[in-house]
C-alpha cells in the first residue's frame, strides 16, 4: 500500500510529459514561422532575378 501511495504523489513523469507537449509545440511554431520566411525569401529572390534579366 505505501508504494501505491508513492507512485501517485511522484510528479516526475507528469513533468516530463509537460515539457515534451511544450518543446512539440515550440517546434511546431517555430517551423511554421521558418516556412513562411522561406517562402518570402523564394519570393523575393524572384523578383531581384527577373528584374536582372
Amino acid at each position: 500500500m505505501v508504494k501505491f501511495v508513492k507512485l501517485l504523489k511522484n510528479e516526475k513523469g507528469a513533468t516530463a510529459i509537460e515539457y515534451g507537449l511544450i518543446a512539440a509545440l515550440i517546434a511546431v511554431a517555430a517551423i511554421g514561422a521558418m516556412t513562411q520566411v522561406g517562402n518570402k525569401l523564394n519570393s523575393t529572390f524572384n523578383n531581384v532575378s527577373n528584374s536582372l534579366n
